[in-house]
């Protein structure tokens, strides 16, 4: 990966924009007194205008364009604070630092109200001018060339750990530092958005390998495994709830560690948050890992043990109706004692009810509550235009879940249950990923529609492209034949038929799926949250 110029065109850039004249414009009764700060600011390069009223100021902003403006507070004719308000009405975006010798509160508070830039007291020295100048004018620029550098240094170093991690703890951490370039970057507004694509496509290539050679022994050996979807309640559950807490265990369907960095501050207020990462089983899709959280157990042992409590591909039903069955003999099977409910919120109109029973939830020491939205919202970019609009970029994407976090009702939701005092776990049974890459394969009627794995007994493919399992019941999966095995697409691969392929692959490419193997899926949040 060649970045070394691409990185370089960055720093050229940030140089050619700070070559660039700034304009001050400065309004003070007393300016004479000023002029070694005026010079200090001209020998940094910038274009100081001085005036010496209030209104003079504001005849300035009507002729031309500043980058910033200084304003005295204390001023014959208009003061301060009423200019100020006049060049809102004049130029709204335009930083405003309020320059003072008065320390009185409400004059602050005024200031402050109006959305001025900064507050400086009188004696000010030139430095604190720079820095008010640096923080308000040259924020984004200087962010920007601190979060290039700081990924450049980064970037070699994640390569290692990517071609290094032999552990499943390795690979949480390479993921979480990738995430973290990928919002900080985002942020920043670097435009480096294939440069973390690029890396990401090479961690996950290399994940796919990982979790080839592993997986058949974590699931046998279900001790010494990662943690796991049937593993959350018995290792990360049970325990809080045998230690007297009352949990609040939130589960968003389809939910990914990125969506939950780029929304936790509206939650920052109400809780403190312990972050960790767990594995999705797989096929990482509803059907399969959900049903494994809410059981304890791996699909093929849930068939065998309660079959009416299990829908297989085949079947047109449902195939999470049973969930909370499915939590009611998994707390059975441990021999707990614990009340519980359950709830779906499908839409707003439930998301109103559920609000409304909060009180009533109080008395159970478990509440288990599941939020369809993220799930829909991806269906719906593959199905509509519209939304495949809205969301047409990982950022953008993130964008919208964070903006049904905080104007739905999930937002009210975790407040009230802040404010009873409760423990939440919020989680979510896998991730997703947006698929580019087709992969051609072939199976009768009978088998499933999911563009990431595949289940059925006449599969035709190239080995080489799909991680393939011929012995279901070895990784805890169920059979619906005798020869049925199942394939599951890396990366960013998808599978395609050979029949109307192009058709397939144009609609299908740059939309996001789940039920195959990747980062983005199987490596997935799980938040215990405390009330503050």
């Amino acid at each position: 990966m060649a970045i070394r110029p691409i990185f370089a065109h960055k720093r050229n850039k940030y140089k050619e924009e700070k070559m660039k004249k700034d304009r001050v414009l400065w309004a003070d009764d007393e300016i004479e007194l000023l002029k070694p700060h005026m010079l200090f600011l001209r020998e940094k390069g910038y274009e100081v205008t001085p005036v010496i009223s209030g209104q003079d100021a504001i005849d300035c902003c009507r002729e031309q364009a500043f980058d910033i403006i200084f304003l005295d507070e204390n001023m014959p004719g208009l003061t301060g604070l009423e200019t100020l308000a006049a060049i809102k009405e004049i130029t709204p975006d335009t930083p405003v630092v309020m320059v003072t010798k008065s320390e009185e509160e409400s004059i602050m508070n005024q200031a402050i109200g109006s959305k001025i830039a900064d507050y400086l007291i009188k004696p000010v020295n030139p430095n604190q001018l720079l820095l008010s100048i640096k923080k308000n004018v040259h924020k984004n620029t200087i962010i920007s060339e601190a979060t290039t550098m700081g990924y450049q240094q980064d970037f070699s170093r994640i390569g290692m750990l990517i071609n290094d991690s032999f552990t499943a703890d390795n690979w949480i951490d390479v993921y979480r530092k990738l995430v973290y370039w990928e919002l900080e970057l985002e942020s920043s507004q670097v435009r480096m958005a294939d440069m973390i694509q690029m890396q990401k496509a090479e961690a996950n290539n290399a994940f796919a390998k990982f979790v080839r050679k592993h997986y058949e022994d974590w699931i046998l050996n279900p001790e010494t495994r990662p943690l796991m979807s049937p593993d959350l309640f018995k290792k990360r559950v049970f325990p809080l709830l045998d230690g007297g807490e009352k949990v609040y265990f939130i589960l968003i369907d389809n939910f990914r560690l990125d969506q939950w960095r780029g929304g936790k501050d509206l939650l920052a207020e109400d809780f403190t948050f312990d972050e960790s990462l767990y594995y999705s089983i797989l096929p990482t899709a509803t059907q399969y890992a959900r049903n494994a959280i809410f059981s304890g157990l791996m699909p093929a042992q849930i068939e065998k043990m309660f079959p009416e409590l299990w829908v297989d591909e085949e079947s047109e039903e449902g195939k999470n109706l049973n969930e909370a069955p499915l939590i009611r003999t998994m707390i059975e099977r441990f021999r707990k004692k614990y009340t519980f409910s359950y709830n779906k919120v499908h839409d707003s109109q439930y998301g109103e009810k559920l609000l409304n029973m909060i009180p009533s939830l109080k008395g159970n020491q478990l509440n288990v509550i599941v939020l369809n939205f993220v799930d829909m919202l991806s269906h719906a970019r593959t199905e509509s235009k519209m939304i495949r609009e809205l969301a047409q970029s990982e950022a953008a994407y993130r964008s919208l879940t964070r903006s049904w976090f905080r104007h739905s009702t999930t937002l009210e939701l975790f407040r009230r249950i802040a404010r009873q005092g409760c423990k939440v776990i919020l989680t979510t049974d896998h991730g997703t990923i947006r698929v580019n890459d087709p992969v051609k394969v072939v199976g009768d009627k009978n088998t499933n529609t999911n563009l990431r794995y595949k289940v059925g007994k006449s599969l035709s493919y190239n080995p080489k492209e799909v991680f393939d399992i011929r012995n279901p019941e070895k990784v805890g999966l169920p059979s619906p034949n005798l020869s049925s095995r199942y394939i599951f697409a890396t990366g960013d691969k998808f599978f395609a038929y050979p029949n109307n392929y192009n058709y397939y692959v144009s609609y299908y490419r740059n939309t996001f799926q789940h039920g195959g193997i990747s980062m983005e899926e199987m490596l997935v949040p799980f938040i215990v949250m405390d009330p503050k």
